[in-house]
């Protein structure tokens, strides 16, 4: 199964991302212990996105979510300003403050992260592997987020 959102780089879109992610893990076998971390974290991409990427500016960001066999697959695609995979940290945990946690939340969600920058930004693909008997369907589907 294959889900498409396409939305603009404005957070208040982001309740709407979390509530599609959300039901796409659920239906994907995942308890919501895993849920949460994972929607957390494509919280967290996504802002990245809109800060970092669009420096706030209202751009379109595409996020695709689809159901392999054994995991799920999530590509964020922006068109801003592209990354340089080699800078991106976040910043040390033994430093008590507020934000730079995003990129540790990424990675503790996700098995495998891969930032690819493109000749118009960024494509950041996320993987998980489901738990043994999560089920798996062919369907397709596109959203539109607002």
């Amino acid at each position: 199964m294959t889900t498409q959102l396409r939305f603009t780089s404005d957070t208040c879109h982001l309740a709407g991302v979390r509530a599609s992610v959300r039901a796409f893990l659920s239906e994907n076998g995942f308890d919501e212990s895993a849920i949460e971390l994972m929607v957390l974290a494509l919280d967290e991409a996504c802002t990245n996105v809109i800060r970092h990427a669009y420096g706030h500016a209202c751009k379109p960001v595409r996020m695709e979510m689809t159901a392999l066999r054994d995991k799920v697959r999530f590509v964020i695609r922006d068109y801003g300003r592209a990354c340089d995979p080699a800078k991106i940290r976040g910043r040390p945990l033994e430093e008590i403050r507020p934000g730079g946690l995003g990129v540790h939340i990424i990675r503790q969600a996700f098995d495998r992260v891969t930032y690819s920058p493109q000749p118009r930004g960024t494509r950041l693909v996320l993987e998980k592997v489901r738990a043994a008997g999560g089920g798996r369907s062919g369907r397709s589907d596109q959203r539109q987020v607002s």
